[in-house]
């Protein structure tokens, strides 16, 4: 079950496309779909959490605590608002299409991706990509 919780005046009206494109991507990724809730907050927000639980004293757009068993995916995966607003200014996209980015990267670390070396940001970018071009 995907659920989606705001900490902030941001509201998606697209809950329902999200969540059917999230849980193809899972599907299709082989996974098995178990609780995952989207906690979309505004930076200072994001900013403690940063903080407290990872001790990094930095602005980011997403952070993902994985409860997943094997297969089965469980989790809560934070969002900036903030954070995914400028991005998308900075990268002349829309905020949506930004905003569906943050939200499917979260989902792949959760099946196993990884972006610390080079190789890994490829393959994860590749994947998102092809996870973007997907939704409708």
């Amino acid at each position: 079950m995907i659920s989606f919780n705001y900490e902030t005046d941001f509201n998606s009206d697209n809950e329902k496309e999200f969540s059917d494109w999230i849980s193809n991507t899972i599907e299709e990724e082989n996974c098995k779909e178990g609780e995952i809730n989207y906690i979309f907050c505004s930076d200072q927000y994001l900013h403690k959490i940063n903080l407290e639980f990872l001790n990094h004293d930095t602005f980011t757009d997403i952070i993902s605590f994985d409860y997943s068993a094997g297969k089965e995916l469980h989790g809560d995966i934070y969002i900036s608002v903030d954070r995914v607003a400028e991005n998308a200014k900075e990268f002349n996209v829309k905020f949506e299409d930004e905003l569906a980015r943050v939200m499917i990267h979260g989902i792949l670390h959760y099946c196993g991706y990884k972006d610390k070396t080079k190789e890994d940001k490829n393959q994860m970018r590749s994947k998102e990509d092809h996870y973007l071009s997907k939704r409708s």
